[in-house]
């Protein structure tokens, strides 16, 4: 009762938000007047960030465009075919074409369905990165499904996988341009930090998340955490509309309950007011699941060893001097 299927348009008009948090932990409840950065969308469907920055600063939103232009020659591409077969599970991977390292998301599938991301994804996005840094064209076509799904790329550097830039759209998007643009956006255009430089690309790590199942709710709580991503719409002290967004995975990396989620995503919104119970039931709250996919520059690498991009060719590793 109280839930309703988040279908068609009205998905699409749904902004995208913040999908974590800059900083792992946060020193107790966020409470009334805890921690929280500033940023949301503006009820305007587009790009947004994927965290806030808990009292460090706000992030805007961000407007996508064609980051797509490298030129160049040579680069270690995708497919030119657009079938969605794999290739033969090379030795040290398994059925799912994942290195033993490789890992999917909390939240990753739902009812025993046929999960849709793939490691092939984050190979992709790293090419798409490692294009525009090198100045090559652009990756080709790759074999993946081409099917439309609102989409996040998130980007995290160093053995302790600190944030580095997230972005993403709950407008649905064709999978081959949308990871083509949100690559590029969230590892450049993220306000809360610099571009990401050729000198970081080995410490990196991609993930790609999927959004869906998408269903309004009529209680704020009626949410699971490490399950569900969420999605808040509330009007400000101002009377303006706020919306943001974490997805499935946040709240269970910071070891938050329902409360502490809902008051941590109210602030970085850019609520500022104190925040009551009676506040917290005027939210309207859409959950949501995802898909979602992690892979470091190791097993990208690994990964096209194996694959050769599932083309048949033997493309060359990228020129890269980090490695021998």
């Amino acid at each position: 009762m109280g839930r309703k299927r988040c279908v068609g348009a009205d998905c699409s008009k749904m902004a995208a938000g913040c999908c974590g948090v800059k900083k792992q932990k946060l020193s107790g409840s966020p409470g009334s007047g805890g921690p929280g950065g500033v940023g949301a969308g503006n009820g305007v469907a587009g790009t947004g960030h994927c965290g806030s920055d808990l009292g460090i600063g706000s992030s805007s939103t961000v407007a996508a465009g064609n980051m797509n232009r490298v030129n160049g020659l040579g680069c270690p591409g995708g497919s030119s075919s657009s079938t969605n077969a794999l290739s033969p599970t090379p030795g040290g991977y398994n059925s799912a074409g994942l290195s033993p390292n490789l890992s999917l998301g909390s939240g990753s599938g739902s009812g025993g369905r046929k999960m849709v991301v793939s490691a092939e994804m984050c190979c992709f996005c790293f090419d798409v990165l490692y294009c525009h840094l090198y100045g090559y064209q652009p990756p080709r076509t790759p074999r993946f499904t081409n099917d439309s799904y609102p989409l996040f790329v998130t980007w995290k550097i160093g053995r302790d996988k600190r944030l580095r830039g997230c972005i993403g759209t709950f407008s649905a998007m064709n999978l081959h341009p949308g990871l083509r643009e949100y690559t590029l956006t969230s590892a450049l255009k993220d306000s809360r930090f610099p571009p990401v430089t050729r000198d970081e690309l080995p410490r990196l790590f991609c993930s790609v998340s999927l959004l869906t199942n998408f269903e309004d709710v009529g209680d704020y709580l009626d949410w699971e955490v490490g399950v569900h991503g969420i999605r808040i719409e509330f009007f400000n002290e101002k009377g303006s509309k706020r919306t943001a967004t974490y997805l499935p995975e946040v709240a269970k990396e910071q070891g938050w309950d329902h409360i502490q989620t809902i008051d941590s995503l109210l602030r970085k919104g850019g609520y500022k007011a104190p925040i009551t119970n009676d506040f917290r039931k005027t939210i309207k709250l859409t959950r949501y699941r995802s898909e979602k996919m992690t892979m470091s520059y190791a097993e990208y690498i690994a990964h096209r060893q194996h694959h050769h991009y599932q083309n048949g060719t033997g493309h060359p590793l990228p020129p890269y001097n980090h490695y021998s």
